[in-house]
């Protein structure tokens, strides 16, 4: 079980200011889920196939095609300048 220094030191690495009495009740509250998280590794998951979604959901694929967008005159009209279809910028070294 975690101890009231323990959680001080886990809430100054936070940047978390808590009271005295706040050490206290995050003290169990902390252990509790550590306790928890032992229990879950000694589970045996080894004949268990990875999961990255618990709904068999396939997103729709797309052909993968490069294109230019056909977009240059719509996005240079936001530009405040443009020259020869590219942003004009103010000189950054000389």
């Amino acid at each position: 079980m975690l101890d009231k220094n323990a959680v001080a030191k886990i809430a100054r690495l936070a940047r978390i200011e808590i009271t005295e009495a706040e050490k206290e009740d995050f003290a169990v509250k902390i252990s509790g889920v550590l306790q928890w998280m032992e229990q879950l590794n000694e589970v045996n998951t080894d004949n268990v196939p990875q999961l990255a979604s618990v709904a068999a959901v396939t997103l729709p694929w797309r052909d993968d095609k490069v294109t230019d967008g056909n977009q240059q005159e719509a996005v240079l009209k936001n530009a405040p300048q443009s020259d020869y279809g590219c942003f004009v910028v103010p000189k950054v070294m000389e």
